[in-house]
């Protein structure tokens, strides 16, 4: 048995090696520190110096992120499992969980549980990683949204959502007159506190009703789109609207004006410009049998730009999100691949976060 005899001898040359460098390199660090220990040190730090920078030792930051985030998403999907059993929109039991985690429940219940599960240096942490979840929500909720339904029901749509936001501004402002003697400041005047009231009152919680349409599988039907659309026009007027107030409070209409403007133009910047650049970009990317890497960054940094865009503009980040994705056409197999490869990771991951 020549080969297995040479097969040990050269398994025991790799083991001499081995060990002889390990003892090397530990014989050679042990040489180092020797050195070393007798260097004087470059300063002195005072132990305030270094509690300022670390006041709390024993509290880092990213394992609470970690522990609040995996808290979150245990409770979001056992919750939204009971209501999903009940035939409710999961989405609800998210929120309920959130309420559960929050203050109101577990902080009054348990509050050294609740303050190490969700830490207030933990909160702007998920903040962060809950609008980024949203935004990459509706990006996907924009790319199954079929346009051509629109083109038949469009007046319909701007209607329908102008509507739902006429009457809970009345009933809003309405509600000032009993509320206006009872809680305001000093200093704060009655149509300030009407509009805020109004327009408070009428703002769409979009990403919710996206969630529940989805939920229901309903965001593909042609009530679904028209929802869709309704609340994204909700989304915009109502950001106009707030900004119109903060104008009326700090007298500054022109505020009110450029986000308006900025906001049209951002439209018809979309829909007159980027809609036909997509539509040549499509091709070119369905020439792979999948999105490439390369396909996928062009992509991202797209629908960050046009969330920045949005958000610069005051109309919110998610609005350009979703408007990325509306502008992409919903049967291409690039978007059929996007919403394959995010849509699961965004669900379950950093959803629950947002709506928690």
């Amino acid at each position: 048995m020549p080969g297995y005899h040479l097969s040990v001898g050269n398994r025991f040359l790799t083991f001499g090696i081995y060990f002889f460098m390990l003892v090397g390199a530990v014989c050679i660090f042990l040489v180092i520190r020797h050195l070393g220990e007798e260097l004087p040190a470059a300063m002195s730090v005072s132990p305030a110096i270094l509690a300022a920078e670390n006041p709390h030792p024993k509290m880092n930051a990213l394992l609470h992120v970690l522990l609040a985030l995996a808290v979150v998403i245990v409770t979001a999907r056992m919750l939204g499992a009971i209501f999903k059993f009940l035939h409710q929109p999961a989405v609800i039991g998210e929120v309920l969980g959130g309420i559960l985690l929050g203050p109101s429940f577990l902080g009054k219940l348990l509050p050294g549980v609740q303050a190490y599960l969700l830490p207030e240096t933990a909160a702007p942490f998920l903040a962060i990683i809950s609008q980024l979840g949203v935004i990459l929500y509706m990006f996907i909720i924009g790319l199954e949204l079929d346009l051509k339904v629109l083109r038949r029901s469009g007046h319909a749509t701007l209607a329908i959502s102008h509507a739902s936001i006429v009457l809970p501004f009345i009933l809003g402002a309405t509600l000032a007159l009993y509320l206006y003697p009872k809680i305001t400041l000093v200093g704060v005047r009655f149509t300030s506190f009407a509009l805020f009231l109004g327009v408070s009152m009428s703002v769409t919680a979009f990403p919710v009703l996206a969630r529940i349409l989805t939920d229901r599988k309903m965001q593909k039907s042609r009530l679904g789109t028209i929802a869709l659309t309704c609340a994204a026009v909700d989304d915009v007027t109502a950001w106009c609207l707030l900004a119109m107030v903060v104008s009326v409070v700090t007298a500054s209409f022109g505020s009110a004006m450029a986000t308006l403007g900025l906001t049209v133009l951002y439209i018809l910047v979309m829909f007159f410009l980027a809609r036909p650049l997509v539509a040549r970009l499509i091709p070119l990317l369905e020439t792979f049998e999948r999105v490439t890497e390369g396909g996928m960054a062009i992509i991202l940094v797209t629908l960050l730009l046009s969330a920045l865009a949005t958000e610069l503009i005051g109309i919110h980040a998610i609005f350009g999100a979703f408007m990325l994705g509306a502008i992409t056409p919903s049967s291409s197999r690039v978007a059929h691949d996007l919403t394959s490869r995010l849509e699961d990771l965004v669900r379950v991951m950093f959803l629950p976060a947002f709506f928690a």
